[in-house]
């Protein structure tokens, strides 16, 4: 393959990010022949990191370092800096805290040249530190390399809102005058985003890694996507999903519209959702009133688009409450993948309902829903015993389908690392139907098996005919089952086993090595004694 011709300008934004922005643009100039400049804008950053860049660019010809005189206190204003800087055919965004692989503008470039298309977007990868995990972001778009002739050809296009994992004909952003939000908007490349796609480009998505997304969640400085603790992040976010609805409304776009409000209710409802028992009381009315107002706004086609998915049907139990409630359920139903806990209410005609108080919402949609689609719930509780811990599961029916489909063949019950997806040790378990409208089982666990890390427990279901359900197991919690246990360990010498529900509510465990894990534990736990 020819080399690309110096083609591409790389614009990276940053604030107070000395720590990280060199690498990015190292990351930027590594890119070969095909970056002709990198446009490196500094928005008024108090340490140090403007004369860091100012040392890069006396060492490389390409980097430029435009300086803001005072922080405009968003993404936007910086990234108009350096667009409007930029002298390139081809433009992209880099931040400051985030690197391009290689290869990254080279594999974007070829693809956009050789199809005409004025984007051409790649695979971003989210990699969490400090473990270097990494998790695909809108996998299913970016599985084989596919030509879009109009945005309305592929409405999956409104859920990658990033504007980084992707390149665009600087002219012909130019032409249609688009620009980020200005000053202080949160997630502004959401409303970049819907700009773009208004505006019909051909594109062209590549399924190379073209961008990875670092994700420090113990960071001094949160970034704006994980500083969701108080209510005005959520605010900024749904002011951003509703200004993209008005931009695609405005260009025609209505099955774009569309396709972008069921990803609210799949993506952003779903996400602060499963978040709400973290914050406190005020916080959740806030929440709970701002959510209200904002889905007011949907009618009858919006909800009709995914009727039982879970988003739907999270957003209409919020819409048919004044006040907060049922937000245990709310959370595992918001979770991934779903699980709609009992109980599983009938109106008096028979239809199915999510309560008995709330009979108005109903879920007549889950009884012609795929098996293999539908929120199963299952219940997993750990028993210590003196040789080996049981593990005891229930697989609630939901409305009777379960019993339709013929029951759950058989289950895999396997365990997986968080830290790299790994698969630890795995069993095949059969159920067997209770009188309670549930299938049960249980296996024995061998906990001190597992090593060192964070294990999600994670079921494989069969039914017959061959249909497939992968699902966590949400954690009863009741006394003892969530206990620490110190378990020997021939690599190790001892091992304390933690299980905990995680914040979705499924069943999970720590497991630290050694003493010192042991010891650590010990020291958490003498801190958290009354004084």
């Amino acid at each position: 393959m020819p080399v690309p011709q110096p083609q591409v300008a790389v614009v990276v934004i940053g604030y107070d990010d000395a720590a990280h922005v060199a690498d990015a643009v190292r990351s930027a100039l590594a890119q070969g022949p095909a970056v002709r400049e990198v446009v490196a804008v500094d928005d008024g950053s108090t340490d140090g990191s403007a004369e860091l860049l100012t040392r890069l660019a006396a060492r490389e010809p390409r980097l430029r370092v435009i300086r803001r005189p005072a922080g405009s206190g968003g993404c936007g204003t910086p990234r108009n800096t350096g667009l409007d800087a930029v002298a390139s055919p081809y433009v992209m965004f880099l931040d400051s805290d985030d690197v391009l692989p290689p290869g990254a503008v080279r594999a974007l470039l070829t693809a956009a040249r050789e199809e005409r298309a004025q984007v051409a977007s790649g695979l971003c990868v989210r990699r969490e530190l400090p473990s270097g995990r990494e998790v695909p972001w809108q996998a299913p778009l970016y599985a084989a390399r596919a030509v879009v002739e109009h945005p309305a050809r592929q409405p999956r296009l409104v859920r990658d809102t990033l504007c980084v994992n992707k390149l665009y004909e600087t002219g012909f952003l130019r032409a249609h005058g688009i620009r980020f939000p200005e000053g202080r908007h949160p997630y502004e490349d959401v409303v970049f985003t819907a700009r773009v796609l208004a505006a019909g480009p051909r594109l062209v998505l590549v399924p190379d890694r073209v961008y990875v997304w670092h994700v420090r969640r113990s960071a001094e400085r949160l970034s704006i996507s994980l500083d969701r603790a108080g209510v005005d992040n959520w605010r900024a976010r749904t002011r951003a999903c509703r200004t993209a609805c008005e931009i695609l409304l405005a260009a025609g776009e209505k099955e774009l519209a569309r396709a972008a409000r069921g990803k609210f209710l799949d993506h952003e409802l779903r996400m602060y959702a499963r978040e709400l028992g973290l914050r406190d009381p005020a916080y959740r009315r806030a929440w709970w009133e701002h959510t209200r107002a904002y889905l007011a706004g949907y009618d009858a086609a919006d909800w009709a688009r995914a009727p039982a998915s879970p988003g739907t049907l999270l957003g209409r139990v919020v819409l048919a409450c004044p006040e907060p409630r049922d937000l245990p359920r709310l959370r595992e139903l918001a979770s991934r993948p779903a699980r709609l806990l009992p109980p599983y209410a009938r109106a008096p005609d028979g239809t199915p309902v999510w309560s008995a108080g709330l009979p108005q919402v109903t879920l007549e949609p889950l009884l012609t829903r795929p098996v293999h689609l539908l929120p199963l719930a299952v219940d997993a509780e750990l028993r210590p015993r003196a040789r080996a811990t049981r593990l005891r599961l229930r697989l609630h029916d939901l409305y009777g389908r379960l019993a339709e489909a013929g029951g759950p063949k058989a289950a895999r019950v396997e365990w997986r690392r968080r830290e790299d997806g790994r698969a630890g040790p795995s069993r095949t378990v059969a159920f067997a139907p209770s009188p309670a409208g549930s299938w049960r089982t249980e296996t024995d666990v061998d906990l001190a098996a597992l090593g060192a890390g964070t294990w999600d427990l994670w079921l494989c279901l069969r039914f017959p005919g061959g249909a497939r359900r992968e699902v966590t197991a949400h954690a009863l919690t009741g006394a003892g089952l969530l206990r620490r246990r110190a378990l020997p360990s021939a690599r190790h010498g001892v091992l304390l086993v933690r299980p905990y529900a995680t914040h979705s509510g499924a069943l999970a465990l720590r497991v630290a090595p050694g003493l010192r894990g042991v010891a650590g534990v010990v020291r958490d736990r003498l801190r958290r004694r009354p004084r």
